[in-house]
């Protein structure tokens, strides 16, 4: 009898920790981490590691993964946004500083173009006022544009920081570190929100959207740049191939690490389609939501606004 029930107790207990893991109680909210299964919290540690891992390469490596059209879509992604001098922009997981020297570059030169127009219809200006007003103006060259980059990440953080340093960019600019399902910001505050490649590592994605339209003014505009689905079968089953035969082979050649451009290919494939975020961006308060596929759905700019 002794052995009987000692034998029950074995079971129930098992039997308990399965249903407890099944259930989340066990190991916390489960999630995925690429195609592997995992907790919200081992999927936070592990991506934070990823990048730690990448961040010195992480230029390169997009070079090297898209032959530079990534930079192509980023500046589709500015001239979408199109913003105007004045404009308070967060840049979120924008660690390197892509989009933010992007940003003051756009505005600068909108600036300048302000100012010409400006000199051009008071044609009898003299030298000596046309001189100062070009000092007057160089002074404010953005216009009190500012462009907050906010990263969870120390290394990457360092990392654009060093280049804004390298290229001269101090102007309007400041780094933060925080979380984007936990952004450190007041409500109402900023005009635009801007996330590109980053959506795609955030745990909670639904929570991070929240927050995006919490720190957005009214009438503030999102704006999302990510990997995305292929429409196109032939090219989809292309686009696997060289996913998943070149782009970690990459890694380990130019950055040293396999497992976290694994990790990438795997992460676009688990990420939603274009129309299920669009959905997701609804769901936290956002207005005329759309997306534009680029390269057939390569890559895809989400919109809304907070109206």
């Amino acid at each position: 009898v002794w052995v009987c029930r000692c034998h029950c107790r074995v079971l129930l207990s098992r039997t308990a920790g399965r249903l407890r893991a099944r259930r989340g109680l066990a190991t916390g909210p489960e999630t995925h981490f690429g195609f592997q299964t995992v907790t919200e919290e081992e999927r936070r540690e592990k991506i934070y590691r990823v990048f730690e891992s990448v961040a010195k390469k992480y230029d390169v490596m997009n070079d090297s993964m898209t032959l530079g059209i990534h930079r192509v879509w980023k500046d589709i992604l500015m001239h979408k946004m199109n913003p105007s001098p004045g404009t308070l922009l967060l840049d979120v997981a924008g660690g390197t500083g892509d989009i933010a020297f992007r940003f003051i570059n756009y505005v600068c030169s909108v600036r300048e173009r302000q100012l010409q127009r400006k000199l051009k219809h008071h044609q009898n200006l003299s030298w000596q006022e046309i001189f100062e007003s070009y000092q007057k103006d160089k002074f404010n060259s953005l216009g009190d544009s500012q462009v907050v980059v906010c990263d969870i990440n120390r290394e990457m953080l360092k990392v654009g920081k060093q280049k804004a340093q390298h290229l001269g960019y101090c102007e309007g600019l400041s780094w933060v570190l925080g979380n984007a399902e936990e952004l450190p910001f007041d409500n109402d505050k900023f005009d635009v929100y801007t996330i590109a490649f980053g959506i795609r590592n955030v745990t909670r994605i639904d929570l991070a959207l929240q927050e995006a339209y919490r720190v957005l003014k009214p009438g503030g505009r999102f704006l999302c740049l990510e990997f995305s689905h292929v429409s196109n079968p032939l090219l989809s089953r292309l686009y696997d191939l060289y996913s998943f035969q070149v782009i970690p082979v990459l890694g380990e050649v130019i950055a040293g690490d396999w497992k976290s451009y694994q990790y990438l290919v795997e992460s676009i494939r688990r990420f939603p389609p274009q129309e299920e975020l669009k959905a997701m961006i609804e769901d936290a308060g956002f207005f005329k939501v759309d997306y534009e596929n680029l390269n057939f759905g390569v890559v895809a700019i989400h919109s809304g606004f907070k109206l």
